[in-house]
């Protein structure tokens, strides 16, 4: 009995030692921990389940959908390449902050380690950043197959949109990837909480104790110079392709290109709108608005977009339903 209650002691110290260790220890040790939504820790087993559906039907949605797109060679078009490119960026987008977020809802699994809190933190970014960029080009494709018909097919080439997607990927990185070492410069000596489902720059950033003024510069800056940039550029195109599109004289040709752009402008608004309100939210709500309201704006706008694009391009899109279609009907001639 006395040897039980010797262990015993001695598992209590040193759980003692590894909490205090956590608590005064280099983060880059100690590693860091999410505490979720604060303020609704109560509910983070019934906020689990419509975050792990939408979860479901994102992987689901944009799964079938790239499958549609590889299956048809009716689909392989730039539009269509973009959109599967689009699918793409979104399951990584989402798998980057849904697991991590469902096992700290589920089981309390809120450690994660400091080299890993950066990891997610860059791919969150670097996702983002890509996304955004995809639908820059999508909106190029729409410019010019509305406003130079004629030249869609010189312009628009295999070669110039494997140039397109590698630009999206390296502009990507190169935004990002400085973030890594202007987060590992930092000396990191206060808690190792982050208030939050998922790892982001600045979150991390205030860890420190370390002047993080280049780091809060730097963030703005990457924002505007890409997602702030892509926006505008969206922007230009459209009212180049609504004054094309006011010039046709056929009522039946300007409901197409209404028809094919709707599409599109419904998946910009689905992605910049949740994820600006949360940006200026955070920058100018202040205490007006609590702390639970950003961080679930920031997990729904990683979540609703991707789960809603294959929807809203299934719906809006013929040769996505025709392509599903003849999809379904090949597998079934070679089940038999």
């Amino acid at each position: 009995m006395a040897q039980v209650r010797t262990l015993q002691k001695a598992m209590a110290l040193q759980s003692t030692n590894n909490i205090a260790y956590l608590n005064d220890s280099d983060t880059r040790l100690a590693g860091c921990l999410l505490t979720g939504i604060p303020g609704l820790e109560y509910l983070h087993m019934w906020l689990s389940i419509p975050f792990f559906t939408m979860y479901i039907a994102a992987l689901a949605g944009n799964g079938i959908l790239i499958c549609i797109i590889i299956s048809q060679p009716s689909l392989h078009e730039p539009m269509y390449i973009f959109l599967s490119m689009l699918a793409s960026a979104d399951i990584l987008l989402s798998t980057s902050t849904m697991p991590k977020t469902l096992a700290n809802f589920w089981f309390g699994s809120s450690h994660i380690s400091f080299d890993g809190c950066l990891t997610q933190m860059f791919f969150i970014h670097f996702l983002f950043v890509a996304d955004s960029a995809v639908l820059l080009a999508m909106a190029f494709d729409r410019y010019v197959a509305i406003c130079s018909p004629l030249r869609y097919s010189t312009i628009l080439t295999s070669k110039a949109i494997g140039k397109i997607t590698a630009a999206t990927l390296t502009r990507s990185f190169i935004i990002m990837f400085p973030s890594i070492f202007l987060l590992k410069r930092l000396h990191y000596c206060r808690n190792n909480i982050i208030a939050h489902t998922f790892c982001e720059h600045m979150g991390i950033a205030r860890l420190s104790c370390s002047d993080i003024s280049i780091n809060v510069w730097y963030g703005l800056a990457a924002a505007l110079l890409s997602t702030g940039l892509d926006i505008i550029l969206i922007a230009v195109s459209y009212v180049h392709i609504l004054q094309a599109v006011f010039r046709l004289s056929s009522r039946e040709a300007r409901s197409k290109a209404f028809s094919t752009c709707g599409s599109h402008v419904c998946v910009i608004l689905l992605f910049y709108v949740p994820a600006l309100f949360s940006v200026f939210a955070y920058r100018f709500g202040g205490r007006r608005i609590p702390g639970y309201v950003h961080i679930l704006l920031a997990n729904l706008y990683v979540v609703i977009p991707p789960m809603l694009n294959p929807i809203i391009y299934g719906v809006r899109t013929k040769q996505i339903w025709d392509g599903a279609k003849q999809m379904c009907l090949n597998l079934a001639k070679e089940s038999t």
